[in-house]
Order: structure tokens, then sequence, then C-alpha cells
């Protein structure tokens, strides 16, 4: 999803999709269709990025921009939050685009002077006025995440809190529970941590579902284990090179 570093790709989900999905021929351009290229932008300090809207629908819409909060829930998956004062303007503020054609937003950030060093995570939201297609009223609202980095002193700190067994279905996971005490976004991954379970005198590497961290926030990372395996076992966490500040801990879980 993203990297260490600031950045993130965003949220475009089409209202009714499913819906007009569901009737609309395979061949048949939906009404309303847009792409921003490109999806992941990052900036330091005070900048400026272009982001180019292209309209791949077969009417013409107007899109309009507003800004708000960005979070990620316990398992990663990304919300729009409750906005605070916000260090990021764009322009044009509506822009009407032709089928086929595309417009250009610059987004700019403008930290204050006493802002904390790190990673500062928004959400730009690209929103279309709603149009007739058929019965429906069809909207698009296309979300780009823009995490301004504050030069300074940069703290990695992951802390594991703790480790249980989730069953799901027919299969089951470990749940390691971080929180992120840095001021940076971290990417959990491979390249981050693996967890090292020892069973019966065999040691088995878990890997986690990439997901990102952003500072100041807990989440849980996840790791699927084989099936057939029951009893005691000793799991330690295993830090990686990207991972510095990851605090190393062992668990004894019942699996």
């Amino acid at each position: 999803m993203i990297g260490c570093l600031a950045v993130a790709a965003c949220l475009h989900a089409p209202a009714l999709a499913g819906a007009w999905a569901g009737f609309a021929h395979p061949l048949v351009r939906p009404p309303v269709s847009l792409v921003a290229s490109p999806a992941r932008v990052s900036m330091v300090g005070a900048a400026r990025q272009a982001v180019t809207v292209t309209s791949f629908g077969r009417q013409p819409v107007v899109v309009e921009v507003a800004r708000a909060g960005y979070a990620l829930d316990l398992r990663g998956r990304p919300r729009v939050a409750r906005s605070r004062s916000s260090w990021i303007s764009v322009r044009p503020r509506r822009a009407r685009i032709v089928p086929g054609g595309r417009t250009t937003f610059v987004v700019a950030s403008a930290p204050p002077r006493r802002a904390e060093p790190g990673d500062h995570s928004e959400l730009v939201l690209l929103v279309t006025r709603p149009l007739r297609a058929a019965a429906l009223s069809v909207r698009m609202r296309l979300g780009v995440i823009v995490v301004v980095r504050v030069r300074g002193r940069v703290v990695r700190r992951l802390t594991p809190v703790r480790l249980r067994v989730r069953r799901r279905g027919s299969t089951r996971h470990l749940e390691l529970l971080l929180r992120n005490r840095g001021n940076v976004t971290e990417a959990v991954d491979t390249g981050c941590l693996t967890l090292g379970v020892r069973r019966r005198g065999r040691v088995v590497h878990l890997r986690p579902v990439a997901r990102t961290l952003l500072p100041h926030t807990r989440g849980l990372a996840e790791f699927r284990y084989p099936k057939g395996w029951h009893g005691r076992a000793v799991v330690r966490i295993e830090r990686r090179r990207r991972c510095p500040g990851l605090a190393l801990r062992r668990f004894v879980l019942r699996l």
C-alpha cells in the first residue's frame, strides 16, 4: 500500500457502483468514471504537486474539491475522519471535465512554523455533482491521500502490545496489535517484521498481510498459519531492516 514515507493511494469508490455493474453492458462506458494521476503523492514542507484527473465516462461532469481528515481502522482500512485545521489548499476548487477530457488540480502544502516533525495526513476529496442515469442518481467521490512530512527529528518506534489467535471460518490467524509511537508512517510487511513460531522443536516463519500504520495510532498485523496446528507454541517477533525502531518481544500461545 504505502511505504514508510508519506503517501498513499486513494479511496476511489463510485456511489452505486455495485448496482450499476449489475446491469450495465460490459462494452458500455459508465456515465461517470474518473482516474487521478499520480495516485500517490508526497510532499516535504511547503510544496506543490499537480494531480491530473481524467474522465473516462460518457457524460460531462463537474468536479468539486473538499478536504477531510484521514485515518485507518484497526485492520488498516482507510476512512474519512473529522478534519483538523488543514495545511492543504487545492486549485481550482471546481472544474468541468468533458468525456475523454482531463483537468489538473494543484495541491499545495503549507505547514505552520511550529509544526511537529514527521508525517501528517490529510484527504483531498474530488466529488462529482449528481447525474441522472436511467432511474439512478450517479455520483463519484475520488479520494487522494496527501501526507506532508515536516522536517526535523524522525522518531521510529513500533511497540508490540499483544498477540492472539483469531478464527475465521475454517482458517485461523495470529493478530499482532502494534502501536506506532513514532512520528512517521510505517509499512508493516515482510521488510519490517516476521513471526518465528516454534512448535515441537520446529520453527516456521510467518509473514504479515501488508498494511500501513500512521503515526501515533495502533493497528493489527495479521498472519495466517498452517492448518492442523494445535497446542502450545512460542512466538518471537523478528525485526527486519526497514523497522529499526521495532521492539522485540516473545509470546507463548495455545494455537
